[in-house]
C-alpha cells in the first residue's frame, strides 16, 4: 500500500466518525465515545501525515506552500477539539462547533484528494510512497500506543 492509498483509507474512517458524532444526541455515551476516537484517529493522523508526508514535500518548491497550508489546517481542528473539550456535550453550543470541525474535515480531506494528492504525486518516487507508508503506520500506531498508555496513567 502507498502513502496515498494509506492516507485515503484514513480518511474514509475520519469521515465516518464525524458522520457518525453528529447523528448522535446529548449527553450520550455514544456521542462521548465517538467523538474521544474521532479526536484520537485526528491527532495520531496528523502527527503521523505531518512527519511522513508534509515534511518529505516541504522542501520541493512545487508542494512547500501546500505542505505548510495543510499543517496549519491540522492545527485549525486541533483548536476546534480543544473548544469541544471544553463545552458540554449536550449543548447546541458543542453542536455548532462540531459542525464546523466537520466542516474543516471535509473541506482538508477534498483537498489533499483532489489537489495535493496529485501534485505530491509528481514530486515522490514510487519507492518513497511505499517506504512513506510504513513510516506513516509505524509512527500512527506508535502515537496511539502512547497516547492509550498516557490515559491509563492519567485515570489511574
Amino acid at each position: 500500500m502507498n502513502i496515498f492509498q494509506r492516507l485515503r483509507e484514513d480518511h474514509d474512517k475520519q469521515r465516518l466518525l464525524i458522520q457518525s458524532l453528529l447523528q448522535t444526541h446529548g449527553d450520550s455515551c455514544a456521542r462521548r465515545d465517538i467523538y474521544d476516537s474521532l479526536k484520537q484517529e485526528l491527532q495520531a493522523h496528523a502527527v503521523a501525515e505531518e512527519r511522513h508526508f508534509y515534511v518529505p514535500l516541504i522542501g520541493s518548491d512545487l508542494m512547500q506552500e501546500k505542505s505548510r497550508h495543510a499543517i496549519a489546517e491540522h492545527h485549525e481542528m486541533d483548536e476546534l477539539l480543544a473548544d469541544l473539550d471544553e463545552i458540554d456535550n449536550a449543548s447546541s453550543a458543542w453542536l455548532i462547533k462540531a459542525k464546523k470541525l466537520s466542516e474543516k474535515i471535509h473541506h482538508h480531506l477534498e483537498d489533499e484528494e483532489h489537489e495535493f494528492f496529485q501534485l505530491a504525486g509528481k514530486v515522490l518516487t514510487p519507492e518513497l510512497k511505499e517506504s512513506l507508508s510504513d513510516d506513516f503506520i509505524a509512527e500512527k500506531q506508535n502515537f496511539l500506543k502512547t497516547n492509550i498508555t498516557d490515559k491509563k496513567i492519567h485515570k489511574d
